[in-house]
């Protein structure tokens, strides 16, 4: 098993060229985020990562959690491990000061979450759930709310769990039957809840759980939704903590992967009512949560760059000790990373993870901009760019996981297969990602139906303008012009993607959806070149802070890209072209 580091270096870069942090310094509150502070965090991150929790991961995952007595007990080492989390106050990295916060970038804090996924996702989910309720309350939640929950929950104190699925209703939230009865200045909460991320557990003494319901007199569907605010303890009027609510754990999910984070089945109102507090309006639950959705589908997209990471640097550091067959011109046996084939798995290993990392950071700095920056055109400009990447930065990260995952255990051999090596749990842990927070499917319909055909594809002309720009960048370097062609090869499978979809979609009912997955994947491989491109030019227009060996190996990765991994968007827009009336050629019956 192999030892986590953090790709420090790797990250700053990111940060600091593609993600242009520089800009974010600018900002209003965003002073203090030097260029010395970021670093520091970023080297605090990567040793809490390393340190303590990439250490408890393995054996988190085969010691698994249970249910003692009607509370789920953690993983061993794992309550430890948040005591000192909460001690550092990673949290508050990238939450308002007035409750205890840094207020520092969001885009610093996924840095460090890229992090601590890459050492032990199943511990990062926990405070990712956390943030993400922050963000509700802050943006919906009562005065009340503020006062009473949000310190706790910014200094880490209390966590947030995210409740929406029910045995009946798991996508289609319209189908969920758990009510909410009012009660005074209140609401009694009654039903289950499936399949509930750290939705108990022993590691802090409350935990504030976000629940859709749906009221005696609401509208049928979506629209008769509302978001509760139900805690774990009642908290006394001088904030301390009063008596268990009528909520609890009624077991734990036997799961592929992630085995130390409880994925719990939660029943309320076994007598009388869990005692919840509204967040928003009555019946407007879903716009709520939404919130706390966007958050958490940029966090999902960066456990699927944290499991690659991990998985390459374990396939690497196998590759190079593992010693078995000969090559022309050495003696003896040889590290099979001098094998040809190996040699590219570890390459496409490496540069889709490189691409992965630049998507999610360059569309958490447009999150950044699109809440703080105070030019309005700025804003707008940033509000439609995150709206655009983040479908993107939700599906296409995760699905590339599989993949890299998948090759992580295929460079190992038969001890990628064995628990001990760890491989297998990067792989197993992995495939829940492209599930969570709305599946790839889901994600793709909402890129192709509302990023691209409902403003008909203005913001994503104004993303193929700037690969254009690109493009064009590279042309003008000698060392880099042979990856122009390739780009532009790639950006026209894509523009003929869109114009494709936008005058094919009346011909077939089905048709949107059943190209949405190739469209999203055609997307993600267009992007990721696009930023990678960029790295290259960022490395090959000097920095005296960027060394000649990191410079090389950037250019060299990002051309491995574009020869070896780009000519999969021809393939996508193939399918696309196909239209739907393959995909639903054979009857259901006949299936």
């Amino acid at each position: 098993m192999t030892t986590y580091l953090a790709p420090v270096n790797e990250v700053n870069f990111v940060l600091r060229h593609l993600a242009n942090f520089s800009e974010l310094e600018k900002l209003p509150g965003f002073e203090d985020a030097s260029p010395d502070m970021v670093s520091a965090i970023l080297e605090e991150a990567a040793k809490f990562a390393q340190e303590e929790l990439a250490p408890i991961n393995w054996s988190g995952d085969q010691a698994g959690v249970s249910i003692v007595d009607d509370n789920v007990k953690s993983a061993p080492g794992f309550a430890a491990a948040y005591q000192q989390f909460v001690e550092n106050g990673w949290l508050g990295l990238a939450q308002p000061e007035q409750y205890g916060g840094q207020g520092l970038p969001f885009s610093l804090h996924m840095a460090a979450s890229e992090f601590w996924n890459s050492a032990n996702m199943s511990f990062a989910l926990c405070p990712m759930l956390s943030a993400s309720g922050i963000d509700a309350v802050l943006a919906h939640g009562s005065d009340a709310l503020k006062e009473t929950y949000l310190e706790k929950m910014v200094s880490g104190e209390w966590t947030g769990t995210m409740l929406l699925t029910e045995p009946q209703a798991g996508s289609d939230l319209a189908a969920l039957t758990t009510k909410a009865e009012r009660n005074g200045d209140h609401y009694l909460i009654t039903g289950s809840k499936i399949f509930i991320t750290w939705g108990d557990h022993d590691m802090t003494d409350n935990i504030v759980q976000f629940i859709l319901a749906r009221l005696p007199d609401a509208p049928p569907g979506v629209k008769g939704i509302s978001l509760f605010l139900v805690p774990k303890y009642h908290v006394n009027p001088d904030g301390s903590l009063g008596e268990l609510n009528d909520s609890k754990p009624v077991s734990v999910e036997h799961k592929m992967g992630i085995h130390a984070s409880p994925t719990c089945v939660m029943s309320f109102g076994d007598n009388g009512g869990a005692v919840g507090y509204l967040v928003g309006e009555e019946n407007n639950g879903l716009a709520c949560m939404f919130t706390m959705m966007i958050h958490a589908r940029l966090e999902v997209g960066l456990e699927g760059v944290g499991l690659s990471e991990r998985a390459y640097q374990g396939a690497v550091d196998y590759a190079i000790n593992r010693k078995q067959g000969k090559k022309l011109g050495h003696e003896g046996s040889v590290s099979i990373a001098e094998h040809p084939d190996v040699r590219r798995m570890l390459m496409l290993m490496r540069s889709l993870t490189e691409a992965s990392r630049a998507i999610a950071y360059v569309t958490s700095a447009a999150y950044d901009h699109s809440k703080y920056n105070p030019d309005t055109n700025q804003q707008q400009y940033y509000l439609q760019r995150l709206e655009l990447l983040t479908p993107i930065v939700k599906a296409w990260p995760t699905e590339i996981a599989q993949e890299v995952t998948g090759l992580g255990v295929q460079v190992l051999g038969g001890m990628g297969f064995i628990e001990e090596s760890g491989m297998a749990q990067h792989y197993r842990d992995a495939r829940i990602i492209t599930i969570y927070e709305g599946t790839t499917g889901i994600q793709s319909n909402d890129l192709i139906g509302r990023k691209l055909l409902r403003d008909k594809a203005e913001a994503m002309s104004i993303v193929i303008a700037e690969i254009q720009e690109v493009v064009a960048q590279l042309s003008n370097h000698e060392s880099l012009s042979d990856m122009a062609s390739l780009l532009q090869n790639g950006v026209d499978n894509l523009q003929t993607a869109v114009n494709y979809i936008l005058s094919s979609t009346t011909e077939h009912a089905d048709f949107p959806g059943s190209v949405a997955v190739n469209f999203m994947m055609l997307t993600g491989t267009v992007f990721g070149a696009w930023q990678m491109c960029r790295a290259a030019l960022a490395v090959t227009d000097g920095d005296e802070d960027i060394s000649a060996e990191f410079a090389n190996n950037k250019v060299a990765t990002t051309r491995f890209y574009c020869q070896q991994v780009l000519p999969r968007a021809a393939a996508y827009l193939q399918m696309i072209e196909v239209t739907a009336e393959s995909v639903f050629s054979i009857p259901v019956d006949q299936l």
